[in-house]
């Protein structure tokens, strides 16, 4: 059989059925499911879709073509993992997914993608006319990569990792700009087609991103923290008559905290640059002055 599967392709409509059309290719003759013909076809006329070899390992012909196909890459959604095969990608057949080998996925198969994470994939066909997902490498990352703004300098960003190294992890936003995380700037390494909620905390001059996956400080603080800065942004004129030298009493029946949790708290947001303390009263930092500290 020549190079069919994963194509778009024309044949001719040679017989049909009550539920299917035939079309020969090249002498390879595929069912077409009669159910996405609006207009009934004449037997003799040309039919043109994507050719494939469903699960049932019958030829198939649809109209309705995948935008993956052999050398055009497109997003697939991981629907299952076998661990002596590799990973399975729904690109939209209705009765085929796609197999990314296990050879070119991540040797820690805990970084393999998960049900529910997407791959960047096109096809190809091996010698016994199999279909196998290939997963778009660094080159067509920078080639469909778009220059991100300066503006988005501290901003929340969703991105996808497609590339896994020992340096760090690069991503895809769904806004098709390129970005590069840490190590130092995550808890746990990502999964392959992981989704993550990232910040822009560098916009380069080529229009590349560095993100962290930790939380701004301020999201990083603990609940009594959170109480404390909220206190001090209602208050009005932007203070509180407390400090850390306060009376325990006046803490408990003020806050409903201990000192000693109040005490955290005030550390907590001093680190952060939250507020400051002095004269024995606690300070809200506004924003403009955060920024040029």
């Amino acid at each position: 059989m020549e190079e069919l599967l994963g194509r778009i392709v024309a044949g001719k409509v040679t017989d049909e059925n009550e539920k299917d059309y035939y079309v020969q290719v090249a002498g390879t003759t595929f069912r077409l499911d009669k159910a996405e013909i609006k207009k009934p076809l004449k037997l003799g006329s040309v039919f043109k879709g994507f050719a494939y070899e469903n699960e049932d390992h019958d030829m198939q012909i649809t109209r309705d073509a995948p935008e993956v196909q052999v050398d055009h890459y497109g997003f697939g959604t991981v629907v299952r993992t076998q661990r002596t095969l590799g990973v399975f990608v729904d690109i939209g057949l209705p009765n085929k997914d796609i197999v990314v080998s296990l050879d070119d996925l991540p040797a820690m198969m805990e970084l393999w993608p998960q049900q529910g994470d997407r791959l960047l994939i096109a096809l190809r066909e091996d010698k016994k006319q199999r279909l196998w997902g290939v997963l778009a490498d660094g080159d067509i990352y920078q080639a469909i990569g778009q220059p991100a703004k300066k503006k988005l300098q501290n901003s929340n960003v969703v991105a996808r990792a497609y590339q896994l190294k020992l340096v760090g992890t690069r991503v895809m936003t769904d806004h098709y700009e390129l970005g590069f995380i840490h190590p130092s700037e995550r808890e746990t390494e990502p999964r392959l087609g992981e989704e993550l909620h990232a910040r822009v905390i560098g916009v380069h001059d080529d229009g590349t991103l560095n993100l962290s996956l930790r939380p701004r400080t301020f999201e990083a603080i603990d609940d009594d923290a959170a109480m404390l800065l909220a206190a001090l942004e209602h208050s009005g004129e932007g203070y509180l008559d407390f400090s850390d030298k306060s009376d325990p009493a006046a803490i408990k029946a003020y806050f409903g905290i201990s000192k000693g949790q109040f005490k955290r708290a005030i550390g907590h947001l001093l680190k952060a640059r939250k507020i400051t303390q002095h004269d024995g009263q606690l300070w809200l930092v506004k924003d403009d002055e955060q920024a040029t500290k």
